[in-house]
């Protein structure tokens, strides 16, 4: 690829957005990038996984945190930074890729190559993944979808100066249970590839 592309994809929580985010990095040959890199950072910062993956894409906790100037003691923040650091990295080496989520449309808004997609889902198909994936009751699966999206949208709303979801933010907003996942990824790959040109 001649020029950078970094492609943004932020999703609904059980709208196969992940799936579609993985397929594209392998049709173009690109790294991806999801909470994965937190095993990096881990080892880079001789940290545990498991300190770091509690605390990934969740808002931070009012009452049990403060700031002073530039600095934290919330954890989910110094996460957070640490992440859109390494981004940041990855875009000044030149590097395309693929990153699910972090909030990359607007931490990455300033590189000419960025591509911002939102997908989202029926509700019923995202019940029945979901319930699927992890084998529970639908009433589980509805409650783990409440939780994630909320998380997900405190998260993004937190460090964004785009709301979540919200169609004029993103480049493609796409609902992929209208076409399923593999025609979704075909429509997208249409749509950069045309960008890419």
């Amino acid at each position: 690829m001649e020029k950078q592309v970094i492609i943004s994809i932020s999703r609904e929580y059980g709208s196969g957005g992940h799936e579609i985010a993985e397929k594209i990095a392998k049709n173009l040959g690109l790294n991806f990038y999801d909470r994965s890199m937190l095993d990096e950072l881990a080892k880079e910062k001789n940290l545990q996984i498991e300190d770091l993956e509690k605390y990934d894409e969740k808002p931070r906790k009012l009452f049990a945190s403060r700031r002073v100037g530039e600095h934290t003691n919330s954890m989910e923040e110094i996460v957070a930074q640490m992440q859109f650091d390494y981004l940041r990295e990855k875009a000044d080496s030149g590097e395309s890729f693929v990153i699910v989520g972090r909030c990359a449309e607007t931490v990455l808004q300033d590189r000419e190559g960025l591509i911002s997609i939102f997908i989202l889902g029926d509700t019923e198909q995202k019940i029945k993944r979901i319930e699927e994936k992890y084998h529970l009751s639908k009433q589980d699966a509805i409650l783990k979808i409440k939780r994630h999206d909320k998380h997900r949208k405190q998260y993004h709303n937190r460090h964004s100066s785009g709301r979540w979801g919200d169609s004029r933010y993103y480049d493609v907003c796409i609902n992929d249970s209208k076409l399923g996942v593999e025609k979704t990824t075909e429509v997208l790959m249409f749509f950069i590839e045309e960008r890419i040109k």
